[in-house]
């Protein structure tokens, strides 16, 4: 009798639990909300080069040997500024040469027009020939001819003995110098490169996608301001404004070119470093969703729906964007859908369910 009394306690415990339990979960209310449009602000990012406004290699013009470098690497110089002295004492001699050839040519010339002048008085007079005095006219256009020679000859060797000295194309900040002095250069090795930063360029590719979004943005009359985001990311202080864009896609890459130009007066950047473009994009009436209620499942996005009669249905939707804490919904959802806010792991397809409508501020407020 003890059993039996014993087992009829258990089990009307038991029984009641399960009641218990039973009402709880029924009674249990699931809140829900619409999606809301809204304008917002997103980000995107693109990995960016950066380079110098003006950034060139510095050459030898000639063969010969570094008699003297008058800079130092990383030296700021002046346009003009002397950086580097080659010996090659071949290019003196020739200009030596020409100016002697010069001076002798324009010595003929004087000496063939007095001969002309005098065979002229003799040809009126028919004392010598007409045929002479022609030659005698022929003689000075040579002459002539190797006085112009003789010129360009001239400045030839002026400007192959300038090329012994190598100046700064423009005002600028000197890279590595590969080569010391006493080395032996052919031409066209590299002496060192010269950079001008107080601007610099940064480029960067977007896809065919992002593309026309920006084009839209132009036609808003929106301003084509950028942040660059630094290797340590930290935000550059200036900004930077788009300048181009190059006039097709890559076909291998499907991505376009951009150019964005950014002041430089600290000279933080230098060329060659690298860093992320940052386009601030508004966005016109949005549809969002909070991502807290949303789940995957094979790469695609769903929430649950909650019809009128408290029906759970499963509704896959296609993002735009993925804000922070928040998704900007592309297509699959209405405004007046009714949508799970939390408790996505307690419910399946199909389940009936208690629902408390909360309202966007609810929703959205983190």
């Amino acid at each position: 009798m003890k059993i039996i009394s014993m087992l009829s306690v258990i089990a009307c415990t038991f029984l009641i639990a399960c009641s218990t339990n039973t009402k709880k979960e029924i009674e249990q209310n699931f809140q829900v909300f619409n999606p809301i449009l809204k304008d917002t602000l997103y980000n995107r990012e693109y990995i960016a080069e950066i380079n110098a406004v003006q950034n060139v290699e510095i050459r030898s013009r000639i063969h010969g040997i570094i008699e003297k470098i008058h800079v130092d690497e990383g030296q700021i110089v002046k346009q003009g500024q002397l950086l580097f002295t080659i010996s090659n004492s071949s290019f003196e001699q020739d200009l030596v040469k020409a100016q002697a050839m010069l001076r002798s040519s324009i010595t003929e010339l004087k000496a063939v027009e007095i001969e002309l002048q005098n065979t002229r008085r003799l040809a009126d007079k028919n004392i010598v020939s007409k045929t002479e005095l022609e030659m005698l006219r022929a003689k000075v256009e040579i002459v002539k001819a190797k006085i112009e020679e003789a010129k360009a000859n001239n400045l030839q060797a002026k400007l192959n003995l300038s090329f012994t000295q190598i100046k700064a194309p423009f005002n600028g900040i000197i890279n590595r110098i590969p080569n010391k002095i006493g080395s032996l250069v052919d031409e066209e090795a590299l002496l060192t490169s010269i950079s001008n930063d107080k601007e610099v360029f940064a480029y960067f590719n977007v896809s065919e996608i992002d593309y026309l979004e920006f084009a839209k943005t132009k036609e808003r009359g929106k301003t084509d301001q950028v942040t660059l985001i630094l290797a340590n990311n930290d935000v550059y202080k200036h900004k930077g404004n788009i300048e181009t864009s190059e006039s097709e896609f890559d076909k291998s890459t499907g991505n376009i070119a951009f150019r964005a130009r950014f002041i430089n007066p600290e000279h933080l950047l230098k060329h060659g470093s690298s860093g992320k473009i940052r386009i601030n994009t508004a966005l016109k009436n949005a549809m969002i969703i909070p991502q807290k209620s949303t789940f995957e499942i094979q790469e695609n996005l769903y929430v649950f729906l909650v019809d009128a009669n408290n029906m759970v249905k499963m509704k896959r939707f296609i993002p735009k964007l993925r804000l922070e804490n928040l998704y900007v919904v592309e297509s699959g959802l209405q405004l007046n859908d009714h949508i799970l806010y939390e408790g996505i792991q307690l419910v399946k397809d199909g389940d009936k369910i208690n629902t408390q409508k909360i309202s966007a501020s609810q929703a959205f407020k983190n």
